[in-house]
This record gives structure tokens, sequence and C-alpha cells, in this order.
């Protein structure tokens, strides 16, 4: 069982990684994108939500304080979905439709993200091959 929450915790996580990547190596182009969706903190912006993801991604395949990871992943991932995916915005029928599915996808990667959080901090190192047991305990 510990292999098959750690290949779990991978692909979770690889959203994320990639995600990261992105936003760090393409900071000029996403930061012109969230400002032109009204998104605040310009380049700083896209810089820190990408370290944010990279940072919180690498916790949970890791296993480091894998609670924190993931609860830094959904923290992240509230203001992207409500500035870059606002759908309710949108006047297009396509470009409405299009936001409207990132955003749910967004959501739930959030429900996945609070899920792992609740997992790592109800059985904390129990899980097997995690470097740290949870930051938070529940339960």
């Amino acid at each position: 069982m510990d292999i098959v929450f750690l290949v779990a915790r991978i692909l979770f996580a690889l959203i994320f990684i990639f995600s990261a990547i992105g936003h760090l190596t393409q900071a000029n182009a996403m930061a012109q994108y969230a400002t032109f969706k009204g998104a605040p903190g310009g380049k700083a912006g896209v810089i820190a939500s990408g370290a944010a993801m990279g940072i919180g991604a690498v916790m949970i395949v890791l296993g480091v304080w894998g609670d924190l990871g993931a609860l830094l992943i959904a923290v992240t991932l509230i203001p992207i979905s409500l500035f870059m995916h606002a759908h309710w915005k949108e006047e297009d029928a396509q470009a409405k439709q299009t936001e409207q599915i990132s955003f749910n996808k967004n959501l739930g990667l959030i429900g996945g993200a609070l899920a792992l959080f609740l997992l790592f901090a109800v059985t904390g190192a129990d899980m097997g091959l995690t470097i740290t047991g949870s930051a938070i305990t529940l339960g």
C-alpha cells in the first residue's frame, strides 16, 4: 500500500511541478496574461504562485510535512481560480465554457489537496515512504 500512495502523490504533484516550471521559466508572458485577466501581483505574483506550487508539490512527493505542502497548494489555487478562471465574467460562450472547465478542474484539485492534507494530518508517518511525519496532527 505504501507504494500505491507514493505513486498517487507523485501523479497528483506532477501537474503542480509542471505548472511551477512554466511559471518560473515564462514569468514575463504569464504576468502579461495575469494582468489581462485582472489578477494582482504581476510578475511577482506569477513567480510567487509558481514557487508555492513547486514547493508544495515537492513536499507532497517527498513526504516532508506533506500536510503543509497540500495546504499550500490548496491555498494557492483559490485566488488563481477566482482571478484566472472567472467564467462568470466571460461573455463569449466558448471562453465562458473554457474558463468554467478550468475553474471546475481547480475545484477538484483543491478538494484533492484538502483530502491529502487530511490524510497526512491523520496518519502522519504511518503512511510510509515519507521523510517526516505531518506538521499538524488531527484525529
